[in-house]
């Protein structure tokens, strides 16, 4: 009898064997939490945040199917991508969830919303526009799907219905996030006073010590330094500091309070403090010009190459991946601005321009780099553009006066340097020299 048994129970066992292996439901690779490290790692935050990573992910591993801890998981790290500037991995990792999320469940609102904002963030403004349209039909009564709708409008250069869209959202939701679009639309329509009261209202309604509420904090800080109040702009980066310990964007602040000193010895010093917490190109693009002004043009070659490198990287993922990479081109456009590749820096601007020609920042970019290359009419073609909401940003106004004082009209291009200059000449390097050299030469 055991003779007949033996291969029978193996045969039993070889079939089960091959049924789990068939019908087993392959567990779905889980992107992991990575550790924070310095400053970024101390304090509880970063406990717990990681101690609710930890049981989402322990919740996926033992139901690979709940859906609700996946989009909770890829909400977790885009907060984590804002937090520590590494959007490359945490944008890409939240992505992986959401799609797997919307595979599912095709008319997940919550999905849609955040795949949309990440669509926003990696400059994929067409999609993330679509994305959010496509949000607001399955809840319209949501204000976080009008903020998505602003931002988006915004970044096409639909400004009157980027208006609309933040109207809806107060109207639904006024909270921080409300109140932070209306001011930057305030500030777009050159409404400066009107922007800084929206963007204290929003700073106000956050709870102190959040990342979200100290980003605003430095909002808030910015638009002092545009009406060209260096104390108020130093007190709300000082503040934000005293709130979220070596938060990078207030440090960045406080270097350019340095360079309006012209303390650059300073101010380079807060840029790498900030550049050591948080991997964002903008640090590194104003590095380039403090190191040229503090007398260290190798140390600013560096930079601009890093600058490229870092961008380049972007910018090639996003041309190999349609749902995922950072569009870069305006930057890079403005990147190669500093490294004299004039031939590059347009072929960029015009990339951009091609996205979204109605954008005012990009006509901005387009009638810099023209500028540059010595066409001052066709520079200011986009310029007019560029100018057509009425906006009050010092370097905008700096690099229109500085083309109509090439074009012949010097005492219209000429107030609008001095009014530049006036403001905060710090806040760009290149127009300052440049507005400087032309109103001495009157």
């Amino acid at each position: 009898m055991k003779k007949y048994l033996y291969p029978g129970l193996l045969v039993v066992f070889g079939l089960l064997a091959v049924a789990i292996f068939v019908f087993k439901k392959p567990v779905a690779h889980m992107p992991t939490l990575k550790e924070r490290h310095g400053d970024l790692a101390a304090g509880g935050e970063w406990l717990n945040t990681k101690a609710a990573i930890d049981g989402l992910l322990a919740k996926l591993r033992t139901n690979p199917d709940d859906h609700k801890s996946r989009l909770l998981l890829a909400q977790a790290y885009m907060q984590e991508a804002r937090v520590t500037g590494d959007h490359p991995y945490y944008d890409g990792a939240a992505m992986e969830l959401l799609e797997e999320v919307l595979q599912a469940e095709p008319e997940n609102f919550e999905a849609l919303c955040c795949k949309a904002s990440l669509c926003l963030t990696q400059h994929h403004f067409a999609q993330g526009l679509g994305l959010a349209q496509q949000a607001q039909k399955l809840n319209p009564n949501s204000g976080f799907v009008y903020g998505l709708l602003t931002d988006a409008n915004v970044e096409m250069g639909h400004y009157d219905e980027a208006i609309k869209m933040a109207d809806k959202m107060n109207e639904l939701r006024p909270d921080l996030a409300a109140y932070a679009r209306v001011s930057y639309l305030r500030e777009i329509y050159g409404d400066v006073p009107g922007a800084i009261q929206a963007m204290d209202m929003a700073a106000k309604a956050g709870y102190i010590g959040l990342e979200q509420t100290e980003w605003t904090r430095v909002a808030l800080g910015h638009l002092y330094e545009i009406s060209g109040d260096t104390a108020q702009a130093r007190g709300h980066y000082l503040m934000a500091l005293a709130a979220r310990p070596a938060y990078s964007y207030a440090l960045a602040g406080l270097g350019r309070m340095a360079a309006a000193r012209r303390d650059y010895g300073a101010a380079i010093k807060y840029y790498q403090q900030a550049r050591a917490t948080v991997k964002d190109y903008a640090f590194a693009d104003e590095l380039t010009d403090l190191y040229r002004l503090n007398g260290q043009p190798d140390q600013a070659n560096k930079m601009a190459e890093e600058s490229i490198s870092m961008l380049a990287s972007a910018a090639k993922e996003a041309d190999d991946n349609e749902q995922m990479g950072h569009y870069a081109d305006r930057e890079l456009a403005y990147a190669y601005l500093k490294t004299n590749e004039l031939d590059k820096a347009l072929a960029h601007a015009k990339i951009e321009y091609a996205r979204r020609p109605d954008n005012i920042d990009v006509n901005e970019t387009m009638a810099w780099v023209l500028y540059k290359r010595g066409q001052y009419a066709e520079a200011q073609k986009y310029m007019q553009v560029a100018r057509r909401t009425g906006s009050k940003n010092p370097v905008l106004l700096g690099r229109a006066g500085l083309i109509l004082t090439k074009l012949g009209r010097t005492a219209e291009g000429q107030a609008l340097l001095e009014s530049s200059l006036k403001t905060a000449p710090y806040l760009n390097p290149d127009v300052e020299a440049e507005g400087k050299k032309l109103l001495a030469a009157r």
